[in-house]
């Protein structure tokens, strides 16, 4: 039997802790731990992006992160998104809603937090800042293009409200 570590984390503004044998993927521990079954697990070797994650502020696979790797950071998921309340959709995601930038939907939560990050450091990107970026994700429904334009919608939105 493996002993298990407690370990404890900020996730989505929430402390949370848990005790796991050290092999657990962080990616694990949100999904069958915390319940915030929105991170996705997909290839489990960091390649298609669907666990995508903010890990201390920058985008990581969750996939390839152990959970006791975690302890005391300060983690952000695609539930973090809609607020405390889970009652709204942020810019971005109302972008994949408007321009129909999902198909299955599988990758979705990984492209959200990428963009997320993305559009904080650049928030009036162009169609190639983007297509460069968001090359880490992998789509297999979508072609990509109504991805791109939940982008640049999600841009204009949040620059209109950073205008007011």
């Amino acid at each position: 039997m493996i002993a298990k570590r407690a370990i404890e984390m900020t996730v989505n503004g929430k402390r949370c802790e848990g005790s796991v044998e050290p092999r657990l993927s962080l990616a694990d521990f949100l999904r069958d731990h915390l319940g915030l079954t929105g991170t996705h697990l997909g290839c489990e070797q960091g390649i298609c992006g669907s666990c995508t994650v903010l890990f201390n502020g920058e985008t990581t696979r969750s996939c390839l992160l152990l959970a006791v790797q975690a302890n005391d950071a300060t983690i952000f998921t695609v539930e973090g998104l809609a607020g405390e309340n889970g009652e709204r959709l942020h810019p971005i995601q109302r972008g994949f809603l408007e321009t129909a930038g999902f198909q299955c939907g599988f990758c979705t939560p990984g492209f959200l937090i990428t963009i997320y990050e993305f559009l904080k450091e650049s928030p009036a990107p162009s169609e190639e800042e983007i297509r460069e970026r968001l090359s880490g994700n992998l789509c297999r429904c979508t072609g990509y293009q109504s991805i791109i334009a939940a982008v640049l919608w999600a841009a204009d939105q949040l620059r209109a409200k950073t205008d007011r």
